[in-house]
């Protein structure tokens, strides 16, 4: 039960980091990551919060994940719903000032990176499954053949690109955004010594399980 509730703990930790980061990218103010240039896009024409439309992209993206068949876990539930929560939670404390200069906005932006790839870290080594998107990368590259990268990279255009068109902020962070957090979660990755490959991700039903196990004591 306790390695358990470590887990769970390091999966939460690590939604609210990846939130926190996303905050302080969008706070920044120099131009969104991809997918919250997609999130503004969208909050902007229905007049919604950014951390509402987060959760409301991600059930559309876990929606068509199940209709690829892909297994969902724990995690991709969460992320799902946590992630646009904590965005909300920390919006709403008004404790993260507006950089009023391009020198203060770009360490903002890429100290979001960092919180982000942080946040990457303890979310995947809880090992409760992937997040909506990351799923929707996988299934590109299984239908495709194509390398991991360049899937990746074709969704986060497509977010871009569909989230500019709505009114989302496209601009210099946008840039270092898609140049950066790749670095910066292999940093993250090499300080801890942290393989992502070596994680086996349980699925909702074997939480479950897990779950019955460790309240039962076998």
């Amino acid at each position: 039960m306790k390695q358990f509730l470590i887990r769970i703990m390091n999966m939460y930790i690590g939604l609210f980091c990846f939130a926190l980061g996303i905050v302080l990218t969008i706070k920044a103010n120099i131009g969104y990551a991809p997918w919250d240039v997609l999130h503004a896009g969208i909050a902007g024409k229905i007049g919604s919060s950014i951390g509402t439309v987060s959760i409301g992209v991600g059930l559309l993206v876990v929606l068509i994940v199940l209709l690829c068949r892909e297994k969902l876990g724990l995690g991709t539930v969460s992320n799902m719903i946590f992630v646009g929560l904590f965005i909300n939670f920390i919006f709403y404390t008004n404790l993260i000032p507006t950089p009023n200069s391009l020198v203060i906005a770009i360490p903002v932006l890429i100290s979001g990176l960092f919180i982000m790839a942080f946040g990457t870290y303890f979310y995947i080594r809880s090992g409760f499954g992937a997040g909506p998107r990351d799923s929707l990368m996988v299934i590109l590259t299984r239908k495709t053949k194509l390398p991991v990268g360049l899937c990746r990279g074709i969704i986060e255009l497509l977010a871009t690109a569909s989230g500019w068109l709505l009114g989302g902020m496209v601009g210099l962070g946008t840039v270092i955004c898609v140049i950066l957090i790749g670095f910066c979660i292999q940093i993250v990755f090499k300080i801890f010594k942290f393989d992502a490959t070596s994680i086996k991700h349980e699925t909702l039903a074997a939480t479950f399980v897990t779950l019955k196990k460790a309240i039962s004591g076998n």
